[in-house]
């Protein structure tokens, strides 16, 4: 039995049905599983062991508790970045569902040819890499970049998650294309989930532009309602207080890059911890 099977055995329970349902792209016996806890078990598993240390700042088990995330969905994470989510995600979805990694369109001018050809090199290696961290073969996990996601993945995803991104493509100015992109990929009823580093709700535009990470709450919720979403609602699972959110150098001040912070300031801002940040999910709108 494999690793992450064995971990959330007690939370899955088979319903009595002798036709098969297609889960995610998998076809399996018609089940019916708690989620909450199967992504306990995914959060608590001694793979994930290394990430573990962030969970007291991400929140992961109440952030895709609130994202409505199950188990047997077909989810994209956009930008997988550095795979801290995508571990677990291959752990959450790699058994009964399916887990997609959505990358930028490298041709959206964004680019240069070096850091076109790494997005390709990213989408290629991905799925290998999530079979790596969760123990499950490759062939349950998928990538694309948004250029080249193929026709017949268009409605079928049912949540894409933004992990702390939109202030990136905000700044380099392909926002709009990126999210039409992925609304085409959602189902009638899909989710898009976005955590984002929080602006104060004064905040000038010079500094919620995504050049200091920052961004205000009410400009992600009317941008998202602009391109075809409305807005479910918000959680503060990801909610820190202590940050004053006004960094010189941004948000990259704060743990854990502690990028440009004199060594003198390093306790006080590891105290502070990571980021304020907003937990927003909105409903594609027909």
């Amino acid at each position: 039995m494999r690793l992450i099977a064995a971990l959330a055995a007690s939370a899955i329970a088979l319903a009595a049905a002798p036709s098969l349902a297609q889960t995610g792209g998998h076809a399996h016996h018609a089940m019916k599983i708690d989620a909450k806890a199967a992504l306990a078990a995914a959060v608590a598993s001694p793979l994930r062991d290394k990430d573990r240390a962030r969970d007291q700042y991400r929140r992961p088990a109440e952030t895709l508790n609130f994202f409505k995330v199950e188990p047997t969905m077909k989810v994209g994470e956009y930008a997988p970045g550095g795979g801290w989510y995508s571990r677990l995600l291959g752990l959450y979805l790699g058994e009964h569902g399916k887990f997609v990694g959505l990358f930028f369109d490298p041709t959206s001018g964004a680019f240069n040819e070096k850091s076109q050809q790494g997005i390709r090199d990213g989408v290629a290696k991905f799925p290998g890499e999530v079979a790596g961290w969760s123990g499950l073969p490759a062939e349950r996990f998928a990538a694309h970049s948004l250029d080249a996601v193929p026709a017949a993945e268009k409605g079928t995803f049912d949540r894409i998650l933004i992990m702390r991104m939109m202030h990136n493509l905000t700044r380099w100015n392909i926002a709009d294309r990126e999210i039409k992109a992925m609304r085409d990929l959602l189902k009638p009823d899909g989710m898009i989930g976005i955590e984002q580093h929080r602006a104060k709700a004064s905040a000038p535009y010079s500094y919620t532009d995504g050049s200091k990470g920052y961004m205000r709450e009410a400009d992600i919720i009317k941008f998202m309602e602009i391109n075809g979403f409305a807005f479910v609602g918000k959680s503060e699972a990801n909610a820190n207080k202590k940050d004053p959110a006004n960094h010189e150098n941004g948000v990259w001040t704060l743990p854990p890059s502690l990028r440009g912070a004199a060594e003198a300031d390093k306790p006080r801002l590891t105290a502070i911890g990571e980021s304020d940040r907003m937990t927003l999910l909105f409903r594609k709108r027909p």
